[in-house]
């Protein structure tokens, strides 16, 4: 079985390559759900339905999470609601981005 902790650390690992934060922190992210058998689902979502790198940022997620060990299937799905904002940043990507100190 994969753990969820793990699945949330391989995420953090794909980079938004407009932005250079990663799609946990900006808030991209929404739901993460592992099976016994070991299949995985994200719920996510882009900035914007019109974002050019939707099919990179899923194709980035499916691969990371290949590379657990015990994965089976992979599944992300795009979602639309809620609609992302940026209240929806950590600190950590507020700070990256310059909006805080």
């Amino acid at each position: 079985m994969v753990a969820e902790k793990e699945v949330w650390e391989a995420l953090k690992q794909v980079i938004d390559p407009e932005l250079g934060v990663n799609i946990v922190d900006l808030g991209l992210v929404y739901e993460v759900h592992c099976t016994p058998e070991g299949r995985v689902q994200v719920k996510m979502t882009m900035t914007t339905p019109a974002c050019p790198l939707s099919r990179y940022l899923t194709d980035a997620v499916e691969a990371a999470l290949w590379r657990l060990d015990g994965v089976s299937a992979v599944d992300v799905q795009l979602v639309w609601d809620p609609p992302w904002h940026a209240g929806m940043m950590t600190e950590e990507a507020k700070r990256a981005l310059g909006w805080i100190r």
